[in-house]
């Protein structure tokens, strides 16, 4: 079994309002960065695991995704799977589930 670290970041779809987004573009501005034309606010997820390998890892990753960490009515996600290392010298592989 593998040691591995999904990263998974969901974001609000183009077509949802988003209302947080919105906001922080608004304080953006008003602190001096007019050139921001626009802001999704969503959420960055770890999750370590184990697997047989990276290939197993994503198909499990992609299930919590459709099942749990992100509705896919209203959200976007992608994800990566990076083996779990004691060093700085990961290996990342990108993948993104269908929604």
């Amino acid at each position: 079994m593998a040691r591995l670290t999904a990263r998974v970041i969901v974001t609000p779809k183009p077509v949802v309002n988003d209302p947080q987004g919105i906001t922080v573009r608004g304080g953006l501005h008003r602190l001096g960065f007019p050139e921001v034309s626009e802001v999704r606010v969503g959420k960055y997820i770890e999750v370590q695991l184990e697997a047989e390998d990276e290939e197993q890892a994503r198909r499990r990753v992609s299930e919590m995704c459709r099942k749990l960490l992100a509705n896919h009515v209203i959200e976007d996600v992608r994800f990566q799977v990076e083996k779990a290392a004691s060093n700085h010298h990961q290996h990342a592989s990108e993948s993104t589930p269908t929604g």
